[in-house]
């Protein structure tokens, strides 16, 4: 019987003997290690711890806040110095004193209207609450007594169906605890202005007014009131009338007293006022 041939082992091809031959060949070279320099350590960054907070200066009305005021102005501003000596002294007095509610509510009666006429109103509008009469006003005006008179109430005294509309807004705010005596009294001035001015009918010259002369805080500066602006033009003798964004610059050297500056810039207005009615009375009769 012819002999059966075992399976033979492939050889391997002249390409990939050619391959293996070289791959044995390749060497592998170890890679260069570079040492990074050590780390520098953090520098520590201290940071200034914040401005402390100047106290709350006292009300105008405190015992010798305003004599301090005055010797202030006058030593700081030698022409408002010269109207402070040809001028009576302010009066802020503590008593009689209001609520907060009742000065706001009085504000906005008083709005845009001629004194005589908006005295007449109020006094209509103290006569209106049952209590006004037997106790006085200063308890009356409270928010739940504004907010049981329903707006016909209001308009057949003489207010206007908007400020009836501002009575009611400012009366809910304080009745839902968003404003308060108390808070009011200790919030600061840009507090007070970001709180109030979002009762309808009260804007900056409203809220200025009230802390000036309700809560007698010594450094508001009321830029956009007329009167003031023109005071300070009169003051320095300006060319044109200061804009409201100017004037905090022209009247820094009054802090922390600007409520008594602006108020001796009213009467500058008025003694220039009458000074000019006088002069055109004497060439009349000459």
């Amino acid at each position: 019987m012819p002999k059966t041939r075992s399976a033979a082992t492939p050889r391997p091809s002249a390409a990939g003997a050619a391959a293996a031959t070289a791959t044995a060949k390749i060497s592998f070279r170890s890679r260069k290690i570079v040492k990074a320099p050590p780390a520098k350590p953090l520098s520590v960054v201290t940071v200034p711890p914040p401005a402390p907070i100047p106290p709350a200066l006292p009300a105008l009305s405190a015992p010798g806040e305003l004599a301090a005021a005055l010797r202030h102005l006058s030593a700081v501003d030698p022409l408002l110095s010269a109207v402070i000596s040809s001028t009576d002294s302010p009066a802020f007095t503590s008593t009689p004193s209001i609520p907060a509610f009742h000065s706001l509510a009085r504000s906005i009666l008083y709005q845009q209207l001629a004194t005589s006429a908006a005295a007449a109103i109020y006094a209509r509008f103290l006569a209106l609450l049952p209590s006004a009469a037997a106790v006085g006003p200063d308890p009356a005006v409270s928010p739940a007594g504004v907010l049981a008179l329903a707006a016909a109430d209001l308009r057949a005294i003489g207010v206007s169906g908007r400020k009836a509309a501002y009575l009611h807004d400012l009366a809910a705010r304080f009745a839902a605890g968003d404003l308060s005596e108390s808070s009011v009294a200790a919030m600061d001035e840009d507090a007070l202005l970001a709180q109030l001015t979002k009762v309808k009918g009260i804007g900056e010259w409203t809220v200025h007014m009230f802390m000036i002369f309700s809560l007698h805080r010594p450094d508001v500066l009321p830029s956009g009131d007329l009167g003031v602006r023109k005071g300070v033009q009169e003051l320095y003798k300006l060319k044109a009338l200061p804009k409201p964004e100017e004037m905090a610059g022209l009247c820094d050297r009054w802090r922390p007293y600007r409520s008594v500056g602006a108020w001796y810039m009213w009467r500058l207005l008025e003694s220039k006022g009458a000074a000019a009615k006088k002069a055109k009375k004497g060439n009349a009769s000459a």
